[in-house]
């Protein structure tokens, strides 16, 4: 079988939470029920029998997440890795190359996104280059949108103004280590980032891409709102 590698993006600063609660530091370092975001995310994928942990941070909070991390967790086997500049979700992810094995997947989640279920849970992720999940919802044009059309995914768009569809992209994918060739290969949007979403184009023209949809609730926990959701959630 091979081995999975989980990818946390906790390198974002946050700035739609900024001054909540009187909070200038990063989101991933906000409480959620007395405990740090980045230790509830730890406790899901742990709890998903997850392991071999890499964490991408970011420069001005690297050593507060560690030292928040490392007390909770003594025992489990986490790498770190900082993202000097803030260039997108798949900028994130290249990041880790140099701690993943040619030969394993790539679980890569982010650091704000959390599940009611595994959603790995009976699902073959693993014969698929690359795996995505999806839910129906409300406002498509804040995600990454995709179009699906015969039970196979035929578009996805970030953040579209005229989204072709309700299905969107959670903070959750899976991929072969093609992945990081593919991120050197993709061109920034016009917002100035390396794109999640433009990663999984080059599996989607390129791979196999499979998805599912993913059951239960799921909370972005990137605003004040939500934080407040999944604070009642948990």
């Amino acid at each position: 079988m091979q081995k999975i590698y989980t990818v946390i993006a906790a390198g974002g600063l946050g700035k739609r939470l900024k001054n909540f609660r009187d909070s200038n530091t990063t989101k991933m370092l906000l409480k959620i029920n007395k405990e740090s975001m980045i230790s509830k995310q730890l406790n899901q994928l742990i709890s998903w029998n997850l392991e071999n942990f890499i964490i991408v941070t970011n420069p001005t909070y690297d050593n507060l997440i560690r030292e928040d991390i490392e007390k909770k967790f003594p025992n489990i086997n986490i790498e770190y890795v900082i993202q000097n500049e803030q260039l997108g979700v798949a900028h994130a992810l290249l990041q880790a190359e140099n701690f993943v094995p040619k030969n394993a997947k790539i679980l890569y989640i982010l650091g704000d996104n959390f599940f009611q279920f595994n959603p790995l849970s009976n699902l073959d992720t693993l014969s698929s280059n690359a795996f995505i999940f999806l839910k129906n919802v409300d406002n498509p044009q804040e995600f990454g949108v995709v179009e699906l059309v015969d039970n196979k995914v035929k578009s996805i768009e970030e953040k579209p103004s005229n989204p072709k569809s309700n299905f969107i992209a959670v903070g959750l994918y899976m991929f072969d280590s093609k992945c990081f060739e593919y991120i050197k290969s993709i061109k920034k949007s016009d917002r100035g980032e390396y794109e999640i979403t433009s990663l999984i184009e080059k599996y989607l023209i390129n791979e196999n891409l499979d998805y599912a949809f993913t059951n239960g609730w799921w909370v972005d926990a990137g605003t004040p709102d939500a934080i407040e959701t999944i604070e009642n959630l948990l």
